[in-house]
């Protein structure tokens, strides 16, 4: 394994949870490829510029288009935060604002120790 995957909060279970199951083993399928491939491809994993390194997952299914933002945390560890199914061609603002509030929590507890 590359790398690892890990959860911080509840969005992305939340999400998954109310996913039918084709959608599930399309997202499960792009997680395998960022746990083992080398290089990901942009398709599936790409940086959003102008962010504090956030990352973008990219999930396309026949109908959605899926986003769930994500961080690096010690090199080979992918934290996602929140998720959403994009409708427009720009990122929500209230997504990625999350996203960033949600990655300043995460390392500021693991600064604490908890």
């Amino acid at each position: 394994m590359k790398r690892k995957i890990v959860f911080y909060g509840n969005c992305f279970s939340k999400f998954y949870e109310k996913q039918n199951n084709k959608t599930r083993d399309k997202i499960d399928y792009v997680f395998d490829i960022i746990r083992f491939v080398d290089r990901v491809p942009i398709r599936f994993l790409k940086y959003l510029k102008g962010t504090e390194s956030l990352y973008e997952i990219r999930i396309s299914t026949t109908f959605k288009q899926i986003r769930i933002f994500c961080f690096f945390d010690e090199g080979q560890v992918v934290v996602l935060t929140n998720c959403f199914v994009k409708k427009t061609q720009k990122t929500p603002k209230r997504e990625l604002e999350l996203a960033i509030k949600l990655k300043s929590e995460y390392f500021a507890t693991k600064k604490k120790g908890v």
